[in-house]
C-alpha cells in the first residue's frame, strides 16, 4: 500500500471545517510619518481663502444705490447752425500761383538710380508658357553640394562619422571604409577652398 494516500476512512467521508492561514504582516512604509506630516502642513496653509486676517469693511461704508453705475461725461450743447464740414470754397477764392520748389528731381533721381546697389532678381522658374511662377531656389533644381555652408555641413558630418570609426582597423572592410572617409573629406575641403578663393564661378552647360 502507498504510504502516500490516506487510507480510506469513514472519518474521512465527511469535510471538515477549512481553516483560512493567517495573513502576513501588512506593509507600512518607513516614510508614512513624513508624507502625512507634510500633507497635513500644506493643508493647514491652505485651509482658508485668502488671507487669514481679513479687514472688515466698515458699517459707514455701505453699499448705495446707483453707487456701481458708471458716470457718463457732461452732454455737450448741440448747436444745429454749426457747421459739420469746412464750407465750400468760392469763386472768388483763387489758390496761391507761382510757388515752386528748387529741388531739381530729374538730376536727383538720376544720382540715385547711379548711386544706388541694383537688386538681383529672384530666382525663378515657370512650369508652361503660360503657367505660374515657383521659385527656384525650393525647386531642387539647383544642387546644394554648390553651396559652401551645404559644403562645410557635408564635412562635419564626414568628419564626425570618421571620428567613430573604430581605433584598431584590423580588417580590410575597416581600412576601405576608413580610405574612403579620408578621400571624401579631401575632396570636400579642395571643393570648400575653390569657393572661397572665387567669388564668381561658372558652370557650363553641358
Amino acid at each position: 500500500m502507498d504510504p502516500t494516500c490516506s487510507s480510506e476512512s469513514i472519518y474521512n467521508l465527511i469535510p471538515s471545517d477549512w481553516k483560512e492561514p493567517p495573513q502576513p504582516p501588512r506593509y507600512i512604509s518607513i516614510f508614512k510619518t513624513a508624507v502625512k506630516e507634510d500633507m497635513q502642513k500644506f493643508k493647514t496653509a491652505m485651509k482658508t481663502m485668502g488671507p487669514p486676517k481679513v479687514e472688515v469693511p466698515s458699517p459707514k461704508d455701505f453699499l448705495k444705490k446707483h453707487s456701481k453705475e458708471k458716470i457718463l461725461p457732461p452732454k455737450k450743447v448741440f448747436d444745429r447752425n454749426k457747421p459739420k464740414k469746412p464750407p465750400v470754397p468760392l469763386r472768388t477764392d483763387h489758390p496761391v500761383m507761382g510757388v515752386q520748389s528748387e529741388k531739381n528731381f530729374i538730376n536727383t533721381n538720376a544720382a540715385n538710380v547711379i548711386m544706388g546697389v541694383a537688386k538681383k532678381p529672384k530666382p525663378i522658374y515657370v512650369d508652361k508658357r503660360t503657367g505660374d511662377k515657383h521659385d527656384l531656389e525650393t525647386s531642387g533644381l539647383i544642387p546644394k553640394h554648390i553651396n559652401k555652408k551645404g559644403l562645410k555641413k557635408n564635412w562635419e558630418e564626414v568628419h564626425k562619422e570618421f571620428q567613430s570609426l573604430s581605433v584598431f582597423i584590423d580588417s580590410i572592410p575597416k581600412r576601405m571604409r576608413k580610405q574612403k572617409l579620408e578621400e571624401e573629406m579631401k575632396q570636400l575641403e579642395y571643393d570648400i577652398g575653390v569657393i572661397e578663393k572665387h567669388k564668381i564661378i561658372y558652370i557650363a552647360n553641358k
